[in-house]
């Protein structure tokens, strides 16, 4: 029986964002939660930092859809359970720093409406969709703080009514007071992963994209494999790392 060819250096790509992502959360751990420096998620190299590990987990997210498209929905609702999941155990253990509608629950959104859209275009004007998603991508980029627009040119103000009610912030309307620790909502994330989606078969259409996407990354191909599991494991072991080396009651505390 013909068994699916395995493009590793995509898994090799999503373990470089993934490993990006648990060494980020170990810093922000380190800085923020243990209180070293507060500010350190907001200095602009490591803003530039953490949007690069984020669009491109989205992005490759998005292209690896095609691959799991006869398991679409499980995976979706599997994705949203872990979301909720990450929920819970953050907003038992670090109140202060509970995750809402994190990065879990956006895919696992994504992944289930992926479906109807591939339904509807069974693959076809890929190169107009993946234009159209990065143009929307840009002017929804800034619906969280209420406008859409380019750049700095806001084309709509969008009305104030749209970010009163609770359940509209997982589509990226934020109500007043709103707060996570790791916020990604439908709009605009979802156009990116949608440019993933559309920009796979024309990357696969290149046998030069092909055998690049042969090549293995040691380690890191294995990690892009095991995504959610080590997603799901590595805060706790980023905490007990702090706890460890950073807590004074620790024998190999680093900083008394």
């Amino acid at each position: 029986m013909q068994t699916k060819e395995r493009w590793h250096l995509i898994d090799g790509l999503r373990g470089l964002a993934l490993a990006n992502m648990v060494l980020y959360h170990l810093l922000f751990d380190v800085y923020v939660i243990w209180g070293f420096d507060p500010l350190w998620p907001a200095r602009w190299p490591v803003r530039v930092w953490e949007r690069c590990i984020c669009c491109s987990f989205i992005f490759i997210s998005g292209l690896c859809w095609h691959w799991g498209r006869q398991h679409a929905f499980r995976r979706g609702l599997v994705l949203n359970g872990c979301g909720l999941l990450i929920t819970a155990v953050t907003l038992i253990a670090v109140p202060d720093q509970v995750v809402w509608c994190g990065v879990l629950t956006f895919l696992g959104c994504a992944t289930l409406l992926t479906i109807p859209v591939d339904r509807l275009l069974h693959g076809r004007w890929a190169a107009a969709g993946l234009a159209v998603s990065l143009v929307l991508l840009a002017v929804f980029w800034p619906v969280n703080q209420g406008w859409l627009g380019l750049g700095t040119w806001r084309i709509w103000q969008l009305p104030d009514a749209l970010y009163r009610s609770r359940l509209l912030t997982v589509l990226g309307l934020p109500f007043p007071g709103f707060f996570s620790s790791d916020y990604f909502s439908i709009l605009p994330w979802y156009f990116l992963f949608l440019a993933g989606y559309f920009a796979r078969p024309l990357l696969f259409a290149s046998e030069g994209v092909k055998q690049a996407a042969r090549l293995r990354l040691p380690g890191l191909d294995w990690l892009g494999r095991k995504s959610l599991p080590v997603y799901l494991v590595h805060q706790p072991l980023c905490m007990a790392v702090c706890v460890v080396f950073l807590s004074p009651a620790s024998p190999l505390c680093l900083v008394r």
